[in-house]
């Protein structure tokens, strides 16, 4: 019997007020990882909203198939009225840039308190958190950058105490480090980089996170998120020389070049300040880290049901698209 066109309106308005109210907001929605966080979980049909300070430029970044809420997430009030008819939360906030490094303390600190404490009061319990990798303390103590991870250390300890159905994700980088120190053959590297790290396609994180926050079975885990292997700089350099079949030279420099350039830019522009703290990090990652990335990896393909974009995979699409 076919459905008069009444009926059907009720029933899609009943459909639509019951899927906002499980929307899942997204926090750092529009950054580098956030943004392909929102476009997979568009892709599995899941109402999405996303906190923005400019919605006309958020719209172009996530599309109009998104709730933009427009706010200043270091403001209580687009908090709590950013929370309503929300069933998850995804919290992937970001000051790294030369725009936002000056409040990286409201944003990446005070800012996910005060999520987790309006969020309590909302009764909403699913929580997805990106982090590092793997925030080990002494690690930063002894490099002399204690500050570095200090707020991800915090934050992953309140979580840990909270009585949330909580995820903490352990990002690597993105594999489009090793292209952003590549340009016409040469790859410039302060310090080398001569430690293997683990990368990740962000693809992956997108999809990977997706999956994750969607799930109720992953309380109180830590899961790393990393491609199939550890490459150094020079381990990349070779790969793009033998996929390209054009030379790619890995040049190091002095890491103490961008230490002083950062004290002498420091009152001007404190991000380089805290790009030479990520590159002194980058240039002594443990090695025990790097050496149990295919362990790590194996863990996600067990986990969840995706297909890794890998770094050969990068390159090449870099070379179909001459950006290499």
């Amino acid at each position: 019997m076919k459905e008069c066109p009444q009926v059907a309106a009720v029933r899609y308005t009943e459909e639509r007020n019951m899927k906002n109210n499980n929307q899942i907001i997204i926090y750092g929605g529009t950054g580098f990882y956030g943004q392909k966080v929102v476009e997979k979980l568009i892709e599995k049909g899941q109402a999405v909203k996303v906190v923005t300070r400019n919605s006309e430029n958020a719209k172009k970044i996530v599309g109009d198939k998104v709730e933009l809420f427009q706010g200043d997430v270091t403001e209580k009030g687009t908090i709590e009225k950013s929370l309503k008819n929300t069933g998850a939360i995804v919290i992937c906030l970001s000051a790294m840039s030369n725009k936002l490094i000056r409040k990286i303390k409201e944003i990446e600190r005070d800012a996910v308190l005060e999520i987790m404490e309006e969020a309590k009061k909302a009764n909403i319990s699913r929580l997805v958190y990106m982090s590092g990798y793997e925030m080990r303390k002494k690690v930063l103590d002894d490099l002399k950058i204690p500050e570095f991870g200090a707020i991800k250390i915090e934050i992953e300890e309140k979580i840990r105490q909270s009585a949330f159905n909580w995820t903490i994700l352990g990002d690597s980088p993105a594999s489009e480090i090793f292209f952003a120190f590549t340009n016409r053959g040469r790859m410039i590297v302060p310090g080398g980089g001569f430690n293997a790290i683990p990368t990740i396609s962000p693809e992956d994180v997108g999809e990977l996170t997706a999956q994750i926050v969607l799930r109720n079975d992953l309380n109180g885990k830590r899961i790393k998120l990393t491609g199939p292997k550890a490459y150094s700089f020079p381990d990349a350099a070779k790969l793009m020389t033998e996929i390209s079949g054009n030379k790619i030279k890995h040049i190091a420099i002095p890491l103490f070049l961008i230490n002083v350039v950062s004290f002498i830019l420091l009152p001007f522009s404190p991000f380089v300040r805290y790009l030479y703290k990520s590159l002194k990090l980058l240039n002594n990652f443990p090695k025990d880290l790097a050496e149990d990335v295919p362990n790590a990896h194996k863990l996600l393909r067990e986990l969840f049901d995706y297909q890794p974009v890998t770094l050969e995979m990068e390159i090449n699409r870099r070379i179909n698209e001459n950006n290499l």
